[in-house]
């Protein structure tokens, strides 16, 4: 009898082992062949998480250039930091540099998108007219909420995948696993860079301010008929030196040519004669 009970025993104790293995790796399987599955419905229900536009501010991206002319660079450049200052900006980039009948230089700023406006008109005030003035302003709070939208699937989706990792058994499925997270994090950390940056253009707005002094209106430089008279002679005999010049560099072809026309007159001598 208890031989019966022992061998009995020992046959549920196996039959509820390989049941227990078969569970563990059916579990596995199916949660490798319902991970694209999470993915696709994550994919097509995003547009449903998406928070109405009424729910966050306005994401306002705002850009200036301005152009004009002055008397005086370094007291404009004065004004100008003067504004930055008050407005809580900085200067990104400077360049100045001098051209046929002028000396300019050129200013980027970044500014505080609450201050875009004060700032502007702070730079603004004692020019006469601009030669450019540009100002835009371009909305991109629905590229904002599909942008953070996209994210938080991502990561979501990231967390399904991590929870199936913790359920799989084989190595191949691991490794498969672990693929597709990695792949999700570099979407994941390219969106929350794109993200950033639009953040970043959001909240600092873009002023570039070129402003010049011409030299010859300042200066009151007149060029008198002697002057240039005197000039034309100078670029005359310039002109004549190097004509004189290249005919020397080409001396050789020169000798050629006259033993050439030498030795032929030479022989219409002998033809004649």
């Amino acid at each position: 009898m208890r031989y019966i009970f022992f061998l009995f025993f020992t046959f549920f104790c196996l039959i509820s082992c390989s049941k227990s293995e078969a569970d563990n790796e059916n579990l596995s399987i199916s949660a490798v062949k319902l991970a694209p599955k999470y993915e696709s419905e994550a994919n097509d229900n995003y547009e449903k998480e998406k928070s109405p536009a009424s729910e966050i501010p306005q994401k306002i991206i705002k850009q200036a250039s301005l152009r004009f002319e002055t008397n005086d660079l370094e007291d404009t450049f004065k004004q100008i930091q003067t504004a930055i200052a008050a407005n809580k900006a900085f200067i990104q980039n400077d360049s100045e540099g001098k051209e046929y009948d002028n000396i300019y230089r050129t200013l980027t700023i970044r500014v505080p998108s609450q201050n875009f406006d004060p700032f502007i008109s702070a730079v603004s005030k004692g020019v006469s007219y601009f030669e450019q003035k540009e100002i835009s302003a371009e909305n991109v709070t629905e590229q904002y909420i599909d942008l953070t939208s996209r994210l938080n699937t991502k990561r979501k989706l990231e967390t399904r995948y991590l929870e199936i990792l913790q359920k799989a058994t084989k190595i191949s499925e691991i490794l498969e696993i672990e693929k597709q997270i990695s792949a999700i994090r570099e979407e994941i950390e390219a969106k929350e860079g794109q993200l950033k940056y639009l953040e970043s253009r959001v909240s600092e707005s873009t002023v570039t301010i070129s402003f010049y002094k011409t030299i010859a209106q300042k200066q009151g430089v007149k060029i008198s008929y002697g002057s240039k008279i005197w000039t034309a002679i100078q670029s005359g005999f310039f002109s004549l030196s190097d004509f004189l010049i290249s005919i020397i560099s080409v001396w050789p072809f020169i000798i050629v040519f006259c033993v050439l026309v030498y030795f032929i007159r030479k022989r219409f001598k002998r033809k004649k004669l």
